[in-house]
């Protein structure tokens, strides 16, 4: 994975025993829940925040309509009002 542009990288080990790398694209709320937009060079997934800030785990969602939804969600939410 190429690290030219600042951004946080966490490695997420799948049920497998893999690890992969994934970078920090985004941190959101939707519909009083946190979550955390991953992207790596072949995959996007999104995870659930839970915990207190200075505790908080990044936790998977194993529904992948759930999960659909709320990549759907988000990016209609950035189409609408773009980052400066």
């Amino acid at each position: 994975m190429n690290h030219d542009e600042p951004r946080d990288y966490i490695t997420i080990e799948d049920d497998h025993g893999n690890l992969k790398e994934f970078a920090v694209e985004a941190l959101f709320d939707m519909k009083d829940e946190s979550y955390a937009l991953l992207n790596a060079e072949d995959e996007t997934i999104v995870m659930k925040i839970e915990g207190e800030e200075g505790n908080q785990d990044l936790v998977g969602i194993n529904n992948p309509s759930e999960s659909e939804a709320i990549l759907s969600a988000y990016q209609i939410a950035v189409e609408h009002a773009p980052a400066e």
